[in-house]
């Protein structure tokens, strides 16, 4: 028997998720402008934050492996599904073009007060319920074209996982460069909004 009484996992996952929730909602996130920002290349935060984040999951999950204190078969690996995947991409990312959400920010929204990130979260409560009374019709597309079954990265290209680490280090390290200030292109929607607001002002 876990502490207390069963339910380790069920606080874990909501300390975890309120802290989470918290670093969210300090870094701007429930705001929907944030994430429209970030799809018009204008606002860097978006992916610096979420980035940051698996940079600190893959380093900590490799660590514990080189430590000897986490098997790689203990994580539950996914096989992918292309047709899933690639249906699934598009339609998240239309709904986080159009909505300014995806799900954890519009959590986070609606706890902020927020009327849009209710309607958005309610939306994906609906298209949840939707979406499981549809998926025994839905299966034999969202099932097909499988992709390597339950492989990581660094397992598809052969390579060693500190390669990937480094790549994606690399990464970071580059956009981060490029974003930094004044170095990245300035997003054509807000001057045009600064050039009305000084013609109106003159």
């Amino acid at each position: 028997m876990t502490f207390p009484l069963d339910y380790a996992g069920p606080i874990s996952g909501l300390l975890c998720g309120s802290l989470f929730g918290f670093a969210l909602e300090r870094a701007g996130f429930a705001s929907g402008c944030k994430l429209t920002a970030q799809l018009r290349f204008s606002d860097w935060a978006v992916f610096k934050v979420m980035f940051t984040a698996i940079l600190v999951a893959a380093t900590g999950l490799y660590a514990l492996q080189v430590f000897g204190l986490m098997n790689k078969a203990d994580v539950f690996i996914p096989t992918t599904y292309f047709w899933a995947t690639l249906l699934g991409g598009v339609g998240v990312g239309a709904g986080m073009a159009i909505g300014g959400y995806c799900p954890g920010t519009s959590v986070v929204s609606c706890m902020s007060g927020r009327l849009d990130g209710l309607v958005f979260l309610a939306g994906i409560v609906l298209g949840t319920i939707a979406f499981a009374g549809a998926y025994g019709s839905l299966e034999p597309l969202l099932t097909a074209l499988p992709g390597p079954e339950a492989q990581t990265v660094d397992e598809l290209l052969h390579v060693p996982a500190w390669v990937i680490l480094l790549a994606l280090l690399a990464v970071f390290a580059a956009v981060a460069w490029w974003t930094r200030t004044g170095a990245a292109p300035a997003d054509p929607t807000a001057l045009r909004i600064d050039a009305r607001a000084t013609g109106s002002a003159s």
